[in-house]
């Protein structure tokens, strides 16, 4: 359907060309008496055509222009031959001294001057019969055209014509049908063992896609060609359609002609740009093996990093090709056209306009991955977000928060913000996790800070060492406030340390029975906020539920 919707369009455009073709050349009518072609000698010239056949030229002058000259006979011998009173041999040459006038009867026909003879080379006499057997011809032919049985004649092949042109159509659709469904069963046999030798380099589908794209323009072209054709025939049947007919080959042999010497021409440029591509490519392809080896290790080049070979190559492959099209610009063809040159500003404008926060980002990107701020797998805070880095790309960095959502993160923002990476240091020397507690004066801070360090003692995934430590930070009007600092060597369980240690402190200072009371009270109430120890495991908890029990101080694992 859409191949017959192609050819539909196609024999439309045909037919639309022809039409605004042809009527360049019918000719219209120009009220003159005589021709004053004498008056001044003129280059310009203009065919005289009648039923799209083009029967001499003649001169113009300044005040008369031999397009208007040239109409004017036109419609002279068009007037003649449509009056079957006037018979062809009465149509004769009368000799003066300045002209011949060409003449039916009274009705003057065409003047040929001294100036029309110099143009053709010969003299005025013989022009004047070369011309006079040409108006006859023409006569008669415009005569013979328009009698009812050559118009009958005409039509029927007209109509046979337009019967052949359907049938072949529907044949071609038939064919190209078949065609397609053979290449579609044979592609795989002939175009896999492709993909399997270029390692996977070349794909199958896509070989397919491109072949069935050119197959499809090879259609498209010969119903093109089959169109043509069939209008070319029938409007050449007629004589009021003759001159489109006429009109139509011409125009497509000048742009056949044109289009043939452009390619011409342009071999030597474009094999040119050919040699820049084939080079730019082996060039990019030695750069990505280079940067492959430095990636994984097999080549070291100072103090280069392995996880700066990606951002790196792309750097450089933009400028390989940026400089590659430099070089071949001024070969491609069209390239010195004003059209070209149009397009080559707006893009540059809408680029320009479009693409600062774009630039910004990629230039954010690769200053973020030679400062090594952080890594995949990291787990770093930009503002409000804090996530593992899942992928760091040239634009954008995609983050993955502890409630598993997607984040994407602008390079620009990243740069131009404070972030905090807790994997660096924390495989080192280990981050630093902390809690604090407000507890009531009464409590002796050596037993504060000796519960808060055996709950830290209790919490499976705290390091040894460094051992925990405790601050006292704040002496409040009405607590002390501890901080209690442990260390984790994974960031990635920071979450769930933080809470395990929390459970551990409030275990430990329910046993002793000691309140916590943060954030602050103001008067001490009636009984103790504490949970008894018969009271840990009521209903729903179980005994096996995750924190540690009151007697497990020793079974903490080192970090």
């Amino acid at each position: 359907m859409e191949l017959v919707m192609k050819m539909i369009a196609a024999c439309f455009l045909i037919a639309g060309l022809a039409v605004a073709a042809g009527s360049a050349v019918v000719p219209s009518a120009a009220a003159q008496d005589a021709d004053p072609a004498a008056r001044s000698p003129s280059l310009e010239t203009a065919p005289v055509v009648v039923d799209g056949r083009s029967l001499f030229r003649l001169r113009g002058v300044s005040a008369y222009s031999a397009e208007d000259r040239a109409r004017e006979v036109t419609r002279r011998i068009e007037s003649a031959a449509g009056d079957s009173r006037i018979a062809v041999e009465a149509i004769v040459v009368k000799a003066l001294a300045d002209r011949s006038d060409i003449r039916a009867g009274d009705m003057l026909i065409v003047s040929i001057f001294d100036v029309d003879a110099e143009l053709e080379g010969i003299e005025r006499p013989l022009l004047a019969e070369a011309v006079l057997q040409q108006v006859r011809e023409s006569i008669e032919r415009y005569r013979s055209d328009r009698s009812p049985g050559r118009l009958a004649t005409d039509a029927t092949y007209a109509v046979v014509a337009t019967l052949v042109f359907a049938l072949a159509i529907a044949l071609f659709l038939v064919f190209v049908r078949s065609f397609n469904r053979f290449a579609a069963a044979r592609h795989q046999k002939y175009i896999a063992p492709i993909e399997a030798k270029s390692s996977s380099i070349v794909r199958a589908d896509q070989i397919w896609r491109v072949l069935h794209a050119v197959l499809g323009a090879l259609w498209v072209l010969l119903a093109v060609i089959l169109s043509y054709v069939y209008l070319d025939f029938v409007l050449g049947l007629f004589p009021w359609t003759r001159g489109f007919s006429a009109r139509l080959s011409d125009l497509v042999n000048e742009r056949l002609q044109t289009a043939g010497v452009a390619i011409l021409e342009a071999v030597p440029d474009l094999i040119l740009v050919l040699i820049v591509i084939v080079i730019t490519r082996y060039v990019l392809k030695m750069t990505r093996l280079f940067f492959d080896a430095i990636k994984q290790g097999n080549l070291a080049i100072g103090r280069f990093l392995p996880e700066w070979a990606d951002p790196t190559y792309r750097v450089v492959r933009l400028v390989v090709v940026a400089f590659a099209f430099v070089v071949a610009y001024p070969y491609l063809p069209g390239s010195g056209t004003a059209a070209f040159h149009g397009v080559s500003i707006f893009l540059g404008i809408l680029l320009s306009l479009g693409s600062s926060s774009l630039i910004s980002n990629a230039i954010a990107g690769h200053t973020l991955t030679y400062r090594r701020a952080f890594h995949v797998g990291d787990i770093v805070q930009v503002q409000d977000t804090l996530g593992e880095v899942t992928e760091v790309g040239l634009l954008v960095t995609r983050l993955r928060t502890p409630k598993n959502e997607a984040v994407v993160v602008p390079n620009s923002l990243i740069l131009g913000n404070q972030l905090l990476n807790y994997s660096e240091l924390a495989r080192t020397h280990g981050i630093i996790l902390h809690t604090t507690v407000g507890l009531g004066y009464e409590v002796p801070w050596r037993q504060a800070e000796e519960m808060l360090l055996m709950a830290a003692r209790r919490t499976a995934g705290i390091a040894r060492e460094p051992a925990p430590f405790v601050h006292q930070t704040t002496l409040g009007d009405f607590s002390v406030v501890y901080e209690l600092n442990v260390y984790c060597r994974d960031a990635q369980a920071m979450i769930p340390l933080r809470s395990a240690l929390h459970r551990n402190v409030l275990d430990v200072f329910n046993e002793y029975g000691v309140q916590i009371m943060t954030p602050s009270y103001e008067n001490d109430p009636e009984t103790a906020k504490t949970v008894p120890r018969d009271r840990w495991f009521a209903a729903p908890a179980r005994p096996d539920d995750a924190g540690a029990t009151p007697d497990s101080e020793t079974a903490a694992k080192p970090g």
